[in-house]
């Protein structure tokens, strides 16, 4: 991939993001390393969880030995399942991995009802196609193609919401590690998997049942669940470090004040809802939306964006309510009130100036 400035990108790839912290593993990587891998399994474990004598930064909040389990299902060849919550970090995890395995993140499929078979494995050039008739140089290769040919990891994205016949075209190339291309002949009629092959994908728990995967694709996958951040000060330190990377991003030459990032984080923890779906807190209700640490991030930037690019101030409690009322409550009735009853039931209570004006500015709620 040619290299490009990252702060041109509204989203550089991890490749481009962390490049030179790529670089100085890759120099410093003197262990063994699976077949086709860019890295080897320390390096690569490095890159994710960070090592501080080589200026590698820690990119992910998980155990050690989640991610060595997903690296040593990588290296033997099976599939890697990520499932989880929405927003627990597993598209971030996958492109971590890939950009580890393979130095490449993109080769990417993005599940959805609409996804045809031939937007992952390949399509033609059909102006070259009715001129010379099928042909290399007709084909247009897909992520999965490219992955099989080239040795390279290929992320698969809410692989439960893609139809199951284009879930189950996966099979041959997980079991046999072979493409078969019929409209060509000869040796180009099967293309073959390189070393360094390989696919990790990602399930939301709460898509269960939209495409249930069949129990032949299930069995080629080792799943992996990612869970989200139990501990309080690891989360309000991830999002405080995120946000303020995003709000850099958007040109912002301010912070989301610490007492605002623990209203947020604080409204989160106590309004989301569990794995189990027990109550929390003394029977406090919790949202059925998504109350991620992900969607925790976006909301401490947009409270960011809104301060400065409205008043060039800090971000407030008054503000925190706006973005939360339009972010998080959405259009679910039962949402709104539940969160209403939060600020009169919880807020109301809590004790600091800041609490005081996250409580007095409840009008803003939806």
């Amino acid at each position: 991939m040619a290299t490009k400035d990252p702060s041109a990108l509204q989203r550089p790839p991890a490749e481009i993001l962390y490049a030179d912290q790529l670089q100085r593993l890759a120099k410093a990587d003197r262990d063994p390393r699976p077949p086709g891998w860019a890295l080897s399994l320390k390096a690569a474990r490095a890159f994710i969880l960070g090592d501080e004598a080589l200026g590698v930064t820690r990119k992910v909040v998980a155990p050690a030995a989640a991610i060595e389990r997903m690296l040593v299902t990588l290296a033997t060849g099976r599939g890697l399942m990520l499932v989880g919550e929405p927003g627990t970090a597993k598209s971030l995890l996958s492109e971590l991995l890939a950009t580890a395995v393979s130095g490449l993140s993109t080769l990417t499929i993005q599940g959805g009802a609409s996804i045809t078979e031939d937007q992952i494995k390949y399509s033609w050039n059909y102006a070259l196609l009715i001129n010379e008739g099928p042909s290399l140089r007709a084909l247009v290769p897909a992520p999965l193609y490219q992955g099989m040919r080239d040795g390279r990891l290929v992320r698969f994205e809410e692989i439960t919401r893609a139809p199951l016949e284009v879930q189950d075209c996966l099979l041959g190339m997980l079991s046999d590690r072979v493409m078969a291309v019929p409209e060509l002949s000869g040796e180009q009629a099967m293309l073959y998997a390189r070393e360094g092959f390989n696919i990790v994908a990602t399930a939301n728990t709460r898509d269960r049942g939209v495409n249930e995967m069949s129990a032949a694709l299930k069995r080629r996958f080792d799943f992996e669940t990612v869970f989200p951040i139990l501990d309080y000060e690891r989360e309000l330190a991830l999002v405080q470090q995120a946000s303020t990377e995003l709000m850099a991003r958007s040109g912002i030459p301010k912070t989301v004040p610490a007492d605002v990032l623990e209203l947020l984080v604080t409204t989160f923890r106590d309004l989301r809802a569990s794995p189990d779906g027990a109550r929390r807190d003394g029977g406090m209700d919790q949202l059925n939306a998504v109350m991620s640490t992900a969607e925790a991030v976006n909301v401490a930037h947009a409270v960011g964006v809104r301060a400065w690019f409205l008043e060039q101030r800090d971000g407030s409690p008054a503000d925190l309510v706006d973005c939360i009322a339009g972010t998080v409550a959405k259009d679910d009735a039962d949402d709104r009130a539940k969160l209403r009853r939060y600020f009169e039931q919880k807020v109301a209570k809590k004790a600091g100036k800041h609490w005081r004006a996250y409580f007095e500015a409840r009008h803003r709620l939806p």
